[in-house]
C-alpha cells in the first residue's frame, strides 16, 4: 500500500471504529431480560436515572456501569498485549496466553480469601495493589524463562503451564473460603462484567488513563524497539528504562482488567493483530488507541453475547472471548510455522 493512502485509511478505519463502538453502546445499554425503547433509554440517560422507574434502574445502575467496563476494560487488555508483543517482539504474546492474568488472578484470590475470613469486605485499591503484584510476579518468572528459551513456541507453552499452575493455586485456596463467598470468588474467576461498579469503574478508567498516556508517549520508542535492540540505542532510546516502562505499563492494565472483572482470555492477542490487519500498519501511535477501539467494541460485542445468547442463563465472558479470539491466535501460530517452512 503506498504511503500516501495510510492517513486515509486511517482516518476510514477510525471513523469505522467510532461507529460501531457508538452503535455497541445502543445496542446494550436497551438489550436484555428488560428490553427497553429507544426513546425512553435516550430520556433515561438525559435525566441521569434520577427517574425512579425500573427501565431507569436497570440502565442506570446495571447495564450502564457494565457496559462502559467492557468498553474500557477491553481496550485495556488490548493495549496490554500490544506492549507485550512490542516487548517480546512477537505477535503470539499477551497476558494470557503467557500466564500473566492467571498470576494476577492467583495472588488476588488468595488475598481476598484470607482477607474475607477476618473482615466483612476487601477494599478495591487491595484487590489492584495484590492484582498488580501477581502480574508482575508472573511477567518476572516469564522473563527470567526468555532469558533462557530462543524459541517463542516453548515460551509460549512456559506460560500456559505457568497460568494453569496459578489457576490451581487459586481453586485450591478458594476451597478454603466461607460458603457465603464461594460463589462470587468462582464467579469472578471465571471473569465478568457483571459486578462492576460506579466506584470502582472510577478508580480503574483513571488508572487505565494514566497508563494509555504513558504507553502513548512511548509511541517512538516502541518503534525504534521494533527494529531490533541496537537500532533503538542507535536513536537515543535507553533500553533498560524502556523495557521497565513497558513491562511495568503492560502489567498495570491487565492488572485493572482482572481487579474488576476476573481474567479474560485472547484479547490481547487476538485484538492487536485485528488493528494491524485493518489499518495496514504497526504504527504504536495507530495502533494504541486503534487498538483501545477495537477492543473495547470487541468486548462490548461478546458481553452482548454472554448475557443473551442463553438468557436469562450468563456466560462467563472468557468463554465468549476464546471462541471468536483463539481461532486468531491459532491462525497466528499456523501463518509462523508456514514461513519457517518457507524460509
Amino acid at each position: 500500500m503506498k504511503k500516501s493512502s495510510l492517513p486515509v485509511r486511517t482516518a476510514a478505519v477510525f471513523g469505522l471504529l467510532v461507529l460501531a463502538f457508538g452503535a455497541m453502546l445502543a445496542l446494550n445499554v436497551r438489550t436484555g431480560s428488560l428490553s427497553i425503547a429507544p426513546e425512553q433509554v435516550f430520556r433515561i440517560l438525559l435525566h441521569g436515572g434520577s427517574d425512579g422507574t425500573p427501565a431507569g434502574n436497570v440502565i442506570w445502575k446495571i447495564r450502564l456501569p457494565r457496559l462502559l467496563a467492557a468498553a474500557v476494560l477491553g481496550g485495556a487488555l488490548s493495549v496490554s498485549g500490544f506492549l507485550l508483543q512490542a516487548f517480546f517482539r512477537n505477535p503470539i504474546a499477551g497476558p494470557y496466553v503467557l500466564g500473566i492474568s492467571s498470576g494476577a488472578k492467583m495472588l488476588v484470590g488468595v488475598t481476598m480469601v484470607f482477607v474475607l475470613r477476618h473482615f466483612a469486605g476487601m477494599p478495591f485499591w487491595a484487590v489492584m495493589a495484590a492484582s498488580f503484584a501477581g502480574s508482575l510476579l508472573v511477567t518476572g518468572f516469564v522473563l527470567l524463562f526468555a532469558r533462557r528459551v530462543r524459541s517463542m513456541s516453548v515460551l509460549l507453552v512456559i506460560g500456559i503451564m505457568v497460568g494453569s499452575i496459578c489457576t490451581a493455586v487459586t481453586d485450591f485456596f478458594i476451597t478454603f473460603a466461607d460458603e457465603a463467598n464461594v460463589a462470587n470468588l468462582h464467579s469472578w474467576s471465571m471473569g465478568s462484567f457483571s459486578a462492576v461498579s460506579w466506584q470502582n469503574l472510577r478508580i480503574v478508567s483513571a488508572v487505565i488513563l494514566v497508563s494509555l498516556w504513558g504507553a502513548f508517549l512511548l509511541s517512538k520508542p516502541i518503534s525504534a524497539y521494533q527494529l531490533g535492540e541496537n537500532y533503538a540505542r542507535s536513536m537515543g532510546v535507553n533500553v533498560k528504562a524502556f523495557r521497565v516502562a513497558l513491562i511495568a505499563l503492560s502489567s498495570l492494565l491487565s492488572a485493572s482488567v482482572t481487579a474488576l472483572s476476573g481474567p479474560i482470555s485472547f484479547v490481547g492477542v487476538a485484538v492487536p493483530h485485528m488493528s494491524k490487519l485493518l489499518f495496514g500498519t504497526a504504527k504504536p501511535a495507530v495502533i494504541i488507541p486503534g487498538s483501545f477501539l477495537l477492543g473495547g467494541v470487541f468486548c462490548m460485542g461478546c458481553d452482548l453475547i454472554a448475557r443473551t445468547a442463553f438468557s436469562p442463563s450468563e456466560l462467563a465472558i472468557s468463554t465468549v472471548t476464546a471462541v471468536f479470539g483463539a481461532p486468531v491466535v491459532i491462525a497466528l501460530m499456523l501463518g509462523r510455522q508456514r514461513g519457517r517452512d518457507h524460509g
